[in-house]
């Protein structure tokens, strides 16, 4: 399995999540509404979810091992990264 492409939504209020992702697998199937929450130790990705009828939530797509949900992780982050940088170049690029 191999994530194809990654869509990255920046939310632009304040708080802890900080974009909502999209990734494809294999140019065949797409998992919407992956979160980038900041937490106390740095960013982390948060599985789409739905809350149930006793109030927890409950992610409705996510990785079967750990290793899985690091490497998809790791790759989104850096995707956040790169995008943030950019708009950081842009920034000053349009400042001079």
């Amino acid at each position: 399995m191999q994530i194809t492409d990654v869509r990255i939504r920046k939310v632009a209020k304040e708080g802890k999540m900080k974009a909502v992702v999209s990734i494809t697998l294999d140019d065949e199937f797409v998992v919407h509404d992956i979160k980038v929450i900041e937490g106390e130790k740095g960013l982390f990705i948060a599985m789409p979810s739905r809350k149930s009828s006793d109030g927890e939530y409950r992610d409705i797509a996510h990785p079967i091992n750990s290793n899985t949900r690091e490497n998809i992780q790791q790759l989104i982050l850096g995707k956040y990264q790169e995008m943030l940088e950019s708009e950081v170049e842009e920034e000053t690029a349009q400042a001079w």
